[in-house]
């Protein structure tokens, strides 16, 4: 039995001597607690809401104040006319448009009901059904209060829904860009992270070091075949979520060509960053899958929308270059816009791939 504990005590001790166990055993789980427990959420928080105004009488204005004072939504833009919609949900800020008819007011006074549209982006389905609901349940409770108690299921205020760019609201306009965006990151960083540490493990690096080659042509060298095949990947993907799913280019099919090409060699550059910090192939494979699955999945506005977050998970999120990647995927496919819409989230993936590439140069090792 004395034997026995001493083998107990002793697997402690190298379980406490190993900092990496630890950060597996208890690390972990901390940070997966507090991602599920803040991000997975489905309450509705500061959605950016607009208004057209067509009516602009005493009855539109407390409408439009009790929606933005629930602490639901937050008023982005006033528009003008209808003109401006498609524009103001192009730029992806704006979530959803509230729209009053002409003589609001007096129609609702007069004849008993009035109409409000609610336009809402359906590119992302999640997003849009649950601001319909929220103002939905805010213009009852408003008709509630305008009725009294003689009326109190009377709806006096009638909403109208209507989805842009997803009428249907297929949760495939939803899934398919994100999981292009996951699988191209993480078939990408996984393919480059295992380079440069098979190289140490094999025992080829040091033809390589004793090569004329320098360090960034060695990098180069690594990353080209896989951007190729890479790129060959993506347009077999598109190509499946044409002929599969249905989901059509609206936008310029070569502008998405040369984005996935931009976001394919930033992949491969973090993997190659991976590659250079990693000691084995085992260490390189757990960083890159286990590293950057989870974060992807919940951090980039995959699924979950980020401006539902708290506060502090933004400015995380705004360190996931696959959050860009989303939104130029789905501003070119689904909502058919052009580089002026996607050129911020554009030059944001060129400084990650720049950034990525130049720490790999400098954290390769030209000595063993």
């Amino acid at each position: 039995m004395k034997r026995f504990l001493g083998f107990v005590k002793k697997e402690f001790l190298h379980i406490f001597r190993d900092v990496r166990t630890l950060i597996i055993l208890f690390g972990i789980p901390v940070i997966q607690i507090l991602l599920f427990g803040f991000v997975v959420s489905t309450d509705l928080k500061n959605a950016q809401i607009g208004f057209l105004d067509l009516s602009k009488d005493e009855m539109t204005q407390k409408i439009s104040d009790k929606i933005c004072s629930s602490g639901f939504f937050m008023r982005s833009e006033t528009l003008l006319s209808y003109n401006d919609i498609d524009k103001v949900l192009r730029k992806s800020k704006t979530k959803a448009v509230i729209i009053f008819e002409k003589d609001f007011g007096r129609k609702l006074i007069s004849e008993g009901k009035a109409a409000i549209s609610i336009i809402t982006d359906g590119s992302e389905p999640n997003m849009a059904t649950l601001i319909t609901n929220y103002v939905t349940a805010i213009v009852t409770d408003f008709n509630r209060e305008l009725a009294g108690t003689q009326a109190a299921g009377t709806l006096l205020v009638q909403p109208e829904v209507r989805m842009f760019y997803n009428p249907s609201l297929k949760g495939h306009y939803m899934f398919v860009p994100g999981v292009i965006t996951l699988i191209m990151i993480l078939i990408c960083a996984l393919m480059t992270s295992v380079t440069i540490t098979r190289e140490k493990e094999f025992g080829t690096m040091e033809v390589l070091l004793v090569s004329p080659l320098k360090p960034v042509q060695i990098i180069l060298g690594k990353v080209m075949p896989y951007f190729l095949l890479s790129f060959i990947n993506i347009i077999m993907i598109l190509l499946l979520s044409w002929l599969v799913f249905g989901l059509p280019v609206k936008g310029s099919l070569v502008l998405l060509l040369a984005e996935s090409m931009l976001y394919i060699l930033m992949s491969l550059s973090l993997g190659i960053l991976i590659s250079t910090k990693s000691k084995t192939m085992q260490q390189a494979i757990f960083i890159s899958f286990v590293g950057l699955m989870l974060p992807t999945i919940l951090l980039s506005g995959f699924i979950f929308p980020i401006e539902n977050m708290p506060s502090g998970y933004g400015e995380v999120a705004a360190l996931m270059p696959p959050q860009y990647f989303i939104t130029i995927i789905k501003n070119i496919m689904i909502k058919g816009t052009g580089f002026m819409y996607v050129w911020k989230e554009t030059l944001i993936l060129i400084a990650f791939t720049v950034a990525f590439i130049g720490l790999s140069i400098r954290n390769f090792k030209i000595r063993l």
